[in-house]
C-alpha cells in the first residue's frame, strides 16, 4: 500500500521521529520507497515527461569550472525549475507539499537547525547517453542548503543495465551508499560537505525531482555576503569608470 494512502499526521510524526531523524543523525541519509503509489507517482512522472517533451528542460549549469573543461564532462543533466503552481504541475505540487510536511516535522528534531524555507523544485533528466554528474557537494560554501531531497521517477530500473546510481561518500564513514533511482523513492541527505556524491553514468532516460531545504541562519548570512560582494563590485566598477 502506498505510504500516502494511509498516512496521518501521527504516522508522519512517527516516521520522522523513528526513521528519518535517527537515520540522518547517524548516517547522514535516509530513503523511503512507495511514497505516493503507482497512481499519484505516475501522475508526477507524466507531468515531468511533458516538461521534457515540450523543451522546458535546459542544460544544467555549473557554479564554476576549470578553463577548457566542458560542462557535459562534469554534469550531463537537463533541468527546469518549477514552483508547482505552474499549469500542468498539479501532481508535482502535491508531491512538494508532502515533502514539505515531512521535513517540517523533522526540522525541530535536527539539533540547532532552523529550517523554514526551501528552493524551487529542480526537475532533472539524464538523457541516457552515458551522462552523469561527477563527485561533488551540493553546499560546499555555506550557501544555506541543509537537506537535499530527491524523488525518483524511473520505472523498471535496473542499475546493472541502466546505471544511474547515486553514490554517496559519507564523511568519516568506512562505506559508500549506492542509491538506485527507483520509481516512487524519496531520498534525503545532508547537503553540506558531510555527503559528497555522484550520479553514475545513465544509459536510459533518468528522471528525478530535487528540492533543497535551507538552514535559516546560514541562508541569511549567505545573502548578506552576496549583497556585500555585489555592492563591492558595483563600487569598484563605478570607481574605474
Amino acid at each position: 500500500m502506498p505510504f500516502i494512502e494511509h498516512v496521518s499526521d501521527s504516522d508522519l510524526e512517527r516516521l520522522a521521529l523513528e526513521r528519518v531523524v535517527p537515520a540522518l543523525l547517524a548516517h547522514g541519509f535516509f530513503y523511503l520507497d512507495g511514497l505516493l503509489g503507482e497512481l499519484a507517482g505516475g501522475a508526477v512522472l507524466d507531468q515531468v515527461k511533458e516538461l521534457h517533451r515540450t523543451g522546458a528542460l535546459q542544460d544544467g549549469r555549473l557554479a564554476s569550472s576549470a578553463p577548457g573543461v566542458h560542462r557535459s564532462s562534469i554534469r550531463g543533466d537537463k533541468i527546469a525549475w518549477v514552483s508547482g503552481s505552474e499549469r500542468g504541475c498539479e501532481a508535482v505540487s502535491f508531491l512538494l507539499s508532502l515533502i514539505d510536511k515531512l521535513v517540517s516535522v523533522c526540522a525541530g528534531r535536527l539539533g540547532s537547525k532552523e529550517i523554514r524555507e526551501r528552493s524551487k523544485a529542480m526537475v532533472a533528466c539524464y538523457p541516457g547517453n552515458g551522462s552523469g554528474y561527477v563527485k561533488h557537494v551540493d553546499n560546499p560554501n555555506r550557501d544555506g542548503r541543509c537537506i537535499t531531497c530527491i524523488y525518483y521517477l524511473n520505472k523498471n530500473w535496473s542499475d546493472k543495465q541502466h546505471g544511474g546510481v547515486l553514490r554517496i561518500f559519507p564523511e568519516g564513514k568506512p562505506f559508500v551508499a549506492d542509491i538506485k533511482p527507483l520509481f516512487d523513492r524519496l531520498l534525503l541527505f545532508w547537503s553540506d560537505r558531510r555527503n559528497p556524491h555522484e550520479v553514475q553514468p545513465s544509459y536510459s532516460t533518468r528522471y528525478a525531482i530535487t528540492v533543497w531545504y535551507f538552514n535559516s541562519e546560514e541562508r541569511a548570512e549567505a545573502k548578506r555576503r552576496f549583497r556585500k560582494r555585489t555592492a563591492s563590485k558595483l563600487q569598484q566598477s563605478s570607481s574605474s569608470s
